[in-house]
């Protein structure tokens, strides 16, 4: 399973990688919620996936799943929420005052 997983965090990083190399804004803010969404599979991947396994120890439980990695998650979550939507708003601002979302354009490297 861990293989599996494994496999679709690198598609997740290689399609955010491809979306941050794009001319379009949203375009760009769509690549870090992948990057951000990559790396929520690369933390559960890494804490060792157990199904049915309690996360708290308690008496005659000798396996159990480690709960820090889903907790790192859920705060990485609530940051990756606050930071795509401070993103939106900034790329919605810049393309009403400037009447493009072109990074080029926004630069002010267009081509003539």
């Amino acid at each position: 399973m861990e293989i599996i997983t494994s496999i679709l965090a690198g598609v997740l990083f290689a399609t955010a990688i491809y979306n941050l190399l794009q001319k379009q804004l949203i375009r760009i803010i769509i690549g870090t919620a992948l990057i951000s969404h990559g790396a929520h599979i690369l933390i559960l991947t890494m804490g060792r996936l157990k199904a049915g396994q309690p996360p708290i120890l308690r008496e005659g439980i000798s396996n159990y799943t480690d709960p820090l990695p889903q907790a790192l998650i859920l705060t990485s979550i609530v940051i990756s929420f606050g930071v795509t939507s401070l993103l939106l708003v900034l790329a919605y601002r810049a393309s009403q005052e400037n009447n493009t979302d072109i990074m080029e354009e926004l630069r002010g490297n267009e081509n003539e």
